[in-house]
């Protein structure tokens, strides 16, 4: 729990990049499962199939070199701070059995800080910034578009 997860560092990086690998040469991987109430890795694992296109959603994704050199489209998707805020505060009290106290502390610690040296600045290595996340139906369509080309032109399966 004194884990700084905000930072890129307390992230497996290096098996990302493997999974990514492996998906992209069609290989199945097992993705490790958390437990974000107890701070651990679970035993379960989640099979996943390779697919014509893979997204990786992450808010450090575009902050590490190894994961961005593997994604044909990056995008970056810029969201009101406050929002950002009461969508956390949200999630761990509801999903994660936090205090508004510790998420609030947490976030005054930790997550606006990594924010602002790390996220923030990633996005200049985005292909296309989103402004205003998901309202931005325009640019959404845009990045839809592009997908389902990608799709369109992925070899057909077995």
């Amino acid at each position: 729990a004194r884990i700084n997860y905000e930072h890129p560092d307390s992230l497996e990086t290096c098996l990302l990049a493997d999974h990514l690998r492996q998906l992209i040469a069609g290989q199945p991987i097992e993705v490790p499962q958390y437990d974000f109430s107890t701070h651990r890795r679970l035993e379960a694992t989640l099979h996943l199939e390779p697919a014509p296109v893979i997204i990786v959603d992450g808010i450090l994704v575009l902050a590490e070199r190894e994961l961005r050199e593997l994604c044909e489209i990056r995008a970056y998707v810029e969201t009101d701070p406050d929002v950002r805020f009461i969508r956390r505060l949200l999630r761990d009290t509801r999903e994660r059995d936090r205090t508004v106290e510790s998420v609030i502390a947490q976030y005054g610690e930790t997550v606006r800080p990594m924010h602002l040296e790390f996220v923030e600045p990633s996005k200049r290595h985005a292909h296309v910034i989103i402004p205003f996340g998901a309202e931005n139906s325009v640019a959404i369509e845009m990045l839809a578009a592009q997908l389902n080309e990608r799709v369109r032109r992925a070899p057909a399966a077995g």
